[in-house]
């Protein structure tokens, strides 16, 4: 849904649109949150020596099995892998390759528009390619630079280490990371309402150099909504192929709300950002520069 569609029947109704999309888009999430803790409390609880290991093996893999995945149309994988980098079952150039990767209301906005059809595979491709390669590159680096992830336990102080089981402490974590998720998705949801869709594409088309970086930018905000502008202005012309990748890219959809509530490690998680806007807007201002469509 496109939170810049307002009813025209009731004004009074559109006060309640974004916390509408607030409540929908949180509960897509849902899901996806509930399936991570799961796998994070059976790792803990019920896993065996030989599967840590085998998982520790997969993880080398795992930013092209990150990128594959993050490029399904939805935005609730970002936020399953944030946890699971927080609680240390996947590497970080995993989890930047499944933010740069993630496709949430990007491709079906593409596909409703017979005009687009020829842009959808370059940008699932681009996703996919640069997920990949900026994912390894990461992990690369912080292993020659002997940059470990600091080990976090995500349940200090929530009680739920002392329920038996793995189902109760997995819906325990989820309740409290929904709540979350509304909240901002709500106060995000208002800010862009009462913003304005002609503001906010004012913005957008300040600048032509500058795009992919404002782009970019509105990207890492943490809601569907932007990655709807962004799709928009693109297939309306407004957008450049490099300012829309660029947007794309760093929108992780909840993936960086998640994160930044899942893990209390301030520092990694500003490096992660920053790794994702640098990338993002970099590669879609090379892709101007060279006159990419």
């Amino acid at each position: 849904m496109n939170l810049f569609l307002h009813a025209t029947h009731s004004p009074v109704l559109e006060y309640f649109e974004p916390l509408l999309h607030g409540v929908i888009d949180t509960l897509k999430a849902i899901p996806f949150l509930f399936l991570a803790y799961l796998l994070m409390e059976f790792i803990e609880h019920k896993a065996s020596a030989k599967m840590e290991k085998t998982l520790s093996r997969i993880g080398y893999g795992g930013p092209a099995v990150g990128s594959l995945l993050g490029c399904v149309p939805q935005c609730g994988f970002s936020a399953t892998a944030s946890n699971l980098y927080t609680a240390g079952v996947v590497t970080e150039g995993t989890l930047i390759a499944v933010f740069l990767a993630t496709s949430d209301e990007a491709i079906p906005i593409l596909i409703s528009a017979p005009s687009a059809y020829g842009s959808i595979w370059k940008i699932i491709v681009a996703k996919i390619i640069i997920g990949i390669t900026v994912g390894f590159g990461v992990d690369i680096a912080l292993k020659l630079l002997k940059i470990k992830k600091v080990s976090v336990d995500m349940c200090k102080d929530c009680g739920c280490e002392e329920q038996e089981g793995i189902l109760k402490p997995a819906l325990i974590h989820t309740l409290k990371t929904t709540l979350f998720i509304f909240i901002v998705n709500v106060i995000i949801g208002y800010a862009i309402f009462f913003i304005g869709s002609d503001n906010l594409n004012k913005f957008l088309l300040s600048g032509h150099y500058a795009q992919p970086f404002i782009t970019a930018l509105l990207g890492l905000i943490p809601n569907c909504a932007i990655s709807s502008a962004i799709t928009t202005l693109y297939i309306n012309g407004s957008l450049s192929f490099g300012a829309t990748l660029a947007g794309l890219c760093s929108g992780a959809g909840v993936g960086v709300a998640v994160l930044l509530k899942a893990n209390p490690i301030k520092r990694e998680n500003l490096r992660i950002i920053i790794t994702m806007y640098s990338v993002s807007s970099l590669i879609g201002f090379f892709l101007m520069l060279i006159g990419v469509n």
